[in-house]
Parts: C-alpha cells; structure tokens; sequence
C-alpha cells in the first residue's frame, strides 16, 4: 500500500485530515495495546512512517513526485541501476535499452559512453566500475520512525527516565537531556525502520506538560505559596512541594504577601547541567469569618500606611 492508503486517506487530504487518521490508528495499534497481536506493532511502525513523512511538506511534495519510495528513499532514475552490472544481464527478460539491442557476454556488447557523455557532460575517465565515472551511493538506512511522548512537569524538571514502548515493541527507559525544553527532540539510533544500509533512528519529539500549580521561568520554577497570618507574622517553618519531593522552608518573620523566599537548585537544569531554582510567593490567607481576628483588626492601630510608595 501507498503512504495515503496506509493511514486510509486520499491523495489530496489536508494536514488536520492526515493528523486525525494517524491518531486514530496509532490508538487502535499501539504495540501497550496489542501486546498478544505481533502485527500491531509492525502496522503500527507502516502507520507511523507513513505519517513521518506525510507530515513534511517537503518530504510529502517529493513522495507525490515520485521522487521517493514510501520509506522516504529516492528511487533509481530509469527504474534501474546500469553501473557495475546491477542492471538486467543481458539476454535476460527486459534487457538493455529500448531500440538499442541486448548484448551479450562475448564482448560484443555496444559501447554507449558517448552517448552517456552527451547526456550527462562526460564522465571522469579512468574510474574504475563503469556508470557515469562516480562512486556509487553508500546502500541508504532504513527510514526513521517519529515519537511523541507527553512528560509530567515535575519529571522534566527532575530529569526522571521515561518508559517509551516502541514500534518494534521493545521497551526502554529513556534518559531525558540537559537543557530539555517543549519541542525538544531525542534521537535513538537504530530504533528506525530496517533498509540495505542498516536500520533508522526513532526521533522522539518531548512535550511538557502544564502544571496545576508551577509553572516555569527558564531553569527556574515559580510557586505561590498560601500561609496563614499566624506564619506570616509570628514567623514559622512550613511544607512546600518541589519536583523532588517536599521540603520545610522558613517563613520570617513579618511576611508580607508577595515575598519571594528561594529554594535552591529545584528548578529545571539548563544545557551546561546547572539546575536553576524554584521561587515560592507568600500569598497571607486571611480567613472570611473569624471573630476574634475581626475584634483585634478593629482595635489595633498598627501598621501605617502601605500604600505610601504610591503617592496615595
């Protein structure tokens, strides 16, 4: 089958119509799915490949040209090979050229280096193996195989390994990179498709995903911290969560809200390997109905004016 009729489209379907059918065949065939169905995991790598490459505009433009093959290979101009006797030996069905005669193996083949010299603006001479006078390509690698693979916030800030089950149906523990952002794109050498020259890479595409309460500033994350009044004006040592797992942070005291208090290294590590912070805002929450905080607000006369900085 063609890429198209892989993924069950037409030729001339859009991008959202080739996203769509990937998506759902990708959850009808994931290998975690049909772990006692061998052929799921290899439709799955044909389903996959064939949106590898209908997804790239570029790659898309040249496959409807039929300048590449379906595992994203150029094809042989001719149909064939004619350096170093690739080609149909002589005698054999479909030999030589058409109009010109087939040869034979008793030297008495025709020479056509003229013509060859014509066509293609000479060929360098004394080069051994026949053809045009180049070397031949090196046999081409086996096609790559795309991944999208969604890590929690709090792993990717924590560099935690993430379990990737691939086409093939092998599972491996995937390292995350310093420096690893939204769009970051991890490379797994021989985890492609299988070709003359060797196998592919598996290219996984990393998305972070949102957080409920972080959110993050380069190698930095940022936290609002809820505290009662007591903690924020008496002082105290209060639980706070990171990526790693809860730690007491100090509040002085006479904390106002607003007050950034640092906690060192918690963030996300940037690309030379040094770990930013997590920053935590002190938000003072004030109960609604608590009367005995109500009688001492209303007969305290502390506090001046906050609002002086402004001019008001």
């Amino acid at each position: 089958m063609d890429l198209y009729q892989r993924l069950g489209i037409k030729r001339g379907a859009s991008e959202a119509e080739i996203k769509k059918a990937y998506r759902s065949l990708a959850k009808q065939l994931h290998p975690d799915r049909n772990t006692d169905n061998p052929k799921a995991a290899e439709r799955f790598a044909q389903v996959t490949q064939a949106y590898d490459l209908l997804s790239d505009t570029d790659k898309r433009a040249r496959y409807d040209r039929s300048e590449i093959d379906e595992e994203g290979n150029p094809k042989m101009p001719f149909g064939g090979g004619f350096a170093g006797g690739s080609g149909p030996r002589a005698g054999s069905a479909g030999g030589g050229f058409q109009g010109f005669p087939e040869g034979s193996d008793s030297g008495q083949t025709a020479d056509l280096s003229d013509l060859f010299e014509g066509l293609f603006g000479g060929a360098q001479h004394g080069g051994r193996g026949g053809g045009f006078g180049r070397r031949s390509a090196p046999p081409q690698k086996g096609a790559d195989i795309a991944y999208r693979l969604k890590v929690p916030f709090v792993d990717a800030a924590a560099l935690k390994p993430q379990r990737v089950t691939l086409a093939s149906g092998r599972t491996i523990d995937l390292k995350l990179p310093n420096g690893v952002e939204d769009g970051s794109k991890i490379r797994l050498a021989g985890q492609g498709q299988e070709g003359p020259g060797g196998k592919g890479d598996a290219i996984v595409s990393i998305e972070i995903a949102s957080h409920p309460f972080y959110t993050r500033e380069g190698s930095s994350i940022r936290l609002t911290l809820p505290v009662t009044l007591t903690e924020a004006v008496l002082g105290a040592k209060v639980k706070v969560p990171t990526p790693d797992g809860p730690v007491m942070l100090s509040v002085p005291r006479g904390s106002s809200s607003g007050k950034v208090l640092r906690l060192k290294n918690r963030g996300f590590t940037d690309k030379a390997g040094v770990r930013g912070d997590q920053l935590v805002t002190l938000a003072v929450d004030l109960p609604e109905e608590d009367n005995a905080l109500q009688t001492f607000a209303a007969g305290w006369d502390g506090g001046g004016n906050p609002r002086a900085s402004l001019g008001v």
